[in-house]
């Protein structure tokens, strides 16, 4: 501030210390206020970090080791190399010479776990071991992999013998070596310490291994171990050639690292590997892109050339890295647009709550603001004080607020918290002042009204509005526009997160210029009436002030966005729920291989939480018409099944549509069949041959998408008692009930059948750290907005009370009783609240509109691309509409009859000699 004198008088007080003292409690209000929004803003990018990393570490965890440790080895190109050569490439020390150099190559792009990793030498093909003493569950031989490993000893522990040795000097024609196992192989392949397996060879005699140690893995379930799972644990499998399907056993001998090259005299084709584990601590989910792009490098691309040099150069790679991180980064994709929907919605009702606490400050010191600039003070100089006096409380208070959401949401990457903490105390700190210099860049002593009828708009400012107007009206129509036209592959697109802030800023604009109309229309046959409450409210709300577009567009911002979020909720809800029950088909679901025990039915009724039972016959592998193609075949009966069609909401059909008539085998079966299979064989009758071998003559005459009891695109039902007698012995039970007792459901089906219940589906569909961060976050988001819409609310008419309470007193003095003042206030405040309920309403039922498009809930319900039940689709939730609303409605009815009840308390006499407040 600038004084035209030929010298500054020494000030008696420093100005900020004095405003400060002069006003602690706007100080403390207003450092709160800025401490909770920085502590949210910067929780934000934590929380997403988070949230992020944590589902990134669980996909890594779910596709397990086998699918994300990337595997180098060498290719079968070297096996015409002289001998000596392929004994030297696989002697432990070829494998561990290039370990380190190939554990380092991806340096911090993909982080590797060097206890977890390994290299060694391994056999490619499985080698039968005629061994007789060997388990054999159908006669079968059982069937070895040989792996000489490095690192054994530190990831086991020596349950009985000691760890493998080798001789002296292992070549090509060794003809003894020794090899430990784990415990599970031993127990089930009968393997013990001193156990002599004869492994054969290629030209000679066969490779006798001796079995020195019996291993259990320290960590079974990390990398070393379950990378290649067969090492601990060894499986059953047929051969593809065998009709019998006879099972034989498959399991691994693990030799000492030195051994490697006496595989070469075996039909193994050995080859040297090197397991790279990634380190999942270290994962994170910003860092998703050069993660990607280090494993696709690695899989064929610079560093796998790098490692070629260091390792073999025949060196090739395999992983499934890639798939894991692309199904993780297409959840990632759906959930962040509608995440992002929330934080910017909420942001905006943030920032506005903070420009209208600066605005409310400024307003009160009008007076005093008025008086420095006629005295000679500039607006640079006025501005300058007011952004030292906020300042000094905002910028405390965002630092407060910094580093309480970093002592409670942990992050890794704290500069976004500190950008979000900077931009609210920036905001804070520049809203009085830029509020001042537009109030005051004009002198004069006393302001002028600023409601509609005195302060009419400037051309300016009509411009200013009619051009915001058309860029959000563009923006949306881009927006509907991509969104409808990429069918529903427009999650992606930058404008979707501002549409709340757009149809809210579009319907703002509109409803402050058009609201005062009807309120002056109705204000005329009002004054008609008897009384002076109903004229002179309508008058006064009629004559609302000119700056209510900032409160307007918060209510409504937060309004759409609470009515997003309640609509994507519920929406997430109700498509988890439909495909639960799709997937199961019931409420519980018994289903054995074979036909069930005749018994089982009653036992199923009987347990707890059961209703009804329906038994079902299910073909999986029918053939129809030319025996080509195969088409599931259920047989079931018509009207106990059509009433579990109906419970369900699953293909609903009339059960007279699907009776037979006569004796099985009579005539041609009434069929419902979905649309493929009606499509392809017609109404004319035609052949199944059931999974027996017995044969139904079919005729499709009702067709439905989906049905309860067979999942896909193509099914077929049919009556049971069509079906021959031993066709039509039940498979399958679909129960049907209010919580059946899951326990006593396994206990009645004992080992006959398997049970799922549809809690159980439905539970195993929020599994991600990421789908549940996200809805907790979204959660937390529209209850700050809800929380910010109120203090919007608060701060509107906290900024008229003053004016609002010498009204009262000023009436008072002529007659008004207290209950009228208070349903003059009410019937004040009454109009804008409905202005703005209606309004929100308006707006979150068209941004839920724009919005469905391109917005797939699917991936977020059910953690995958496609769900059984088909596309989840954005749908309005008219409980999240209305219920905002009415509770803006209530809270400002509320607040205004507690301000006249408190202006009622205070007494006409204190409220006049406090000043003629306008």
């Amino acid at each position: 501030m600038t004084f035209r004198r030929g010298r500054r008088p020494r000030a008696v007080a420093p100005w900020v210390r004095t405003r400060l003292r002069s006003a602690p409690g706007a100080s403390v209000a207003l450092a709160v206020l800025v401490a909770v929004t920085a502590f949210l803003a910067a929780a934000l990018p934590l929380a997403v970090d988070r949230y992020g990393d944590a589902g990134l570490r669980r996909e890594m965890e779910v596709a397990g080791p086998g699918r994300t440790t990337v595997q180098l080895f060498t290719s079968h190109a070297d096996a015409a190399l002289p001998q000596e050569m392929r004994e030297a490439e696989l002697r432990r020390d070829a494998a561990r010479g290039p370990y380190d150099r190939i554990l380092a190559l991806s340096g911090r792009a993909l982080p590797l776990d060097a206890d977890q990793s390994s290299h060694g030498v391994r056999t490619t093909r499985r080698l039968e071991v005629p061994d007789p003493w060997l388990s054999r569950p159908d006669g079968v031989p059982p069937q070895f992999h040989l792996v000489a490993r490095s690192g054994l000893a530190g990831h086991s522990r020596l349950r009985a013998g000691r760890l493998p040795k080798a001789p002296g000097d292992v070549t090509a024609a060794t003809t003894a070596v020794e090899a430990a196992v784990s415990g599970e192989t031993a127990r089930k392949l009968n393997i013990e310490v001193g156990s002599v397996l004869h492994v054969p060879a290629v030209e000679r005699d066969p490779l006798v291994v001796r079995v020195t140690g019996i291993v259990e893995p320290r960590a079974p379930q990390e990398a070393y171990w379950s990378a290649t799972p067969v090492l601990r644990t060894p499986y059953r499998t047929t051969r593809p050639d065998d009709p019998s399907r006879n099972q034989y056993w498959v399991g691994a001998l693990l030799l000492p690292p030195d051994a490697g090259p006496a595989l070469l005299g075996t039909g193994g084709m050995p080859e040297r590997y090197w397991m790279l584990a990634p380190d999942t601590s270290a994962l994170h989910a910003h860092d998703l892109p050069g993660l990607t792009s280090a494993v696709a490098s690695l899989e064929a691309g610079p560093l796998l050339q790098r490692a070629s040099t260091a390792a073999s150069a025949t060196l090739l790679a395999e992983t499934s890295l890639d798939d894991v991180l692309g199904e993780y980064a297409r959840l990632r994709a759906a959930i962040g647009p509608v995440v992002a929907v929330a934080a910017f919605g909420t942001g905006t009702v943030a920032a506005v709550v903070l420009i209208m606490a600066g605005s409310l400050a400024a307003d009160r010191r009008r007076t005093e603001l008025a008086l420095l600039r006629a005295r000679g003070a500039s607006l640079r100089g006025l501005a300058g004080r007011l952004l030292a006096e906020t300042a000094v409380v905002a910028v405390p208070a965002a630092a407060l607020g910094l580093a309480a959401a970093r002592l409670t949401v942990p992050g890794t990457r704290l500069p976004y918290a500190v950008a979000a903490a900077g931009a609210v105390a920036f905001l804070a700190c520049v809203a009085p002042p830029l509020r001042a210099v537009a109030a005051h860049r004009a002198v004069r002593v006393h302001a002028a009204r600023d409601d509609v009828a005195s302060a009419r708009p400037s051309r300016r400012r009509t411009v200013a509005e009619l051009t915001l107007l058309a860029l959000a009206v563009g923006a949306v129509v881009t927006l509907r526009t991509r969104g409808a036209a990429d069918g529903g592959t427009a999650s992606g697109d930058g404008l979707v997160p501002f549409a709340p802030v757009l149809v809210g800023m579009i319907a703002a604009l509109l409803l402050v210029r058009l609201h005062p109309l009807p309120l002056r229309g109705l204000a005329r046959p009002a004054a008609r009436l008897r009384g002076v409450v109903g004229p002179l409210s309508l008058a006064r709300a009629g004559r609302a002030p000119g700056s209510a577009v900032l409160p307007l567009l918060a209510l409504l911002t937060a309004l759409t966005t609470a009515a997003f979020g309640g609509s994507v909720l519920a929406g997430v809800a109700d498509a988890r729920d439909r495909a639960a029950t799709v997937a199961v088909g019931a409420d519980a679901r018994v289903e054995g291989v074979r036909a069930l025990p005749s018994d089982l039915a009653g036992k199923v009724r009987r347990a707890p939480g059961v209703r009804d039972v329906t038994a079902v016959s299910v073909f999986h592998y029918s053939y129809a018409s030319d025996g080509r193609l195969t088409v599931p075949v259920a047989g079931v009966d018509p009207a106990g099944y059509a009433a579990l069609t109906r419970h369900t909401g699953i293909g609903a059909f009339d059960a007279d549509e699907l009776k037979t008539s006569g004796a099985p085998g009579g005539g041609a079966l009434p069929a419902l069949a979905s649309p493929e299979v009606a499509d392809r064989y017609g109404t004319r009758p035609f052949p199944v041959r059931l999974d027996a071998g017995r044969s139904v003559t079919v005729r499709i005459v009702v067709v439905r998408e989906r049905t309860p009891v067979l999942a896909g695109q193509e099914f077929l039902l049919v009556d049971r008692s069509g079906l021959p007698a031993k066709s039509a012995r039940p498979t399958a039970l679909l129960v049907t009930g209010d919580r059946p007792d899951a326990d006593a459901l396994r206990e009645a089906a004992g080992g006959a059948a398997r049970v799922q219940l549809r809690t159980e589906r439905l539970a195993d569909f929020v599994g991600s750290p990421l789908q549940s961060g996200a809805e907790r976050l979204y959660t937390a988001a529209v209850a700050a907005g809800a929380g910010y819409a109120v203090l919007a609310l608060l701060l509107t008419l906290l900024r008229a009370a003053p004016e609002r309470a010498a009204l009262l007193a000023r009436l008072r003095t002529m007659g008004l009783t207290r209950a009228q003042g208070r349903l003059l206030l009410v019937l004040e405040s009454l109009p804008q609240a409905l202005l703005a309920a209606g309004g929100g309403i308006l707006t979150a039922w068209a941004a839920v509109q724009l919005l469905s498009p391109g917005i797939d809930l699917t991936t977020i319900a059910v953690s995958a691309s496609s769900s059984p039940a088909g596309r989840a689709a954005l749908r309005t939730d008219p409980v999240s509409l209305v219920v905002p609303a009415l509770a803006v409605v209530a809270l400002t009815v509320g607040i205004s009859a507690a301000q006249a009840w408190w202006s009622g308390r205070r007494g006409p006499v204190r409220e006049l000699r406090a000043g003629d407040a306008r």
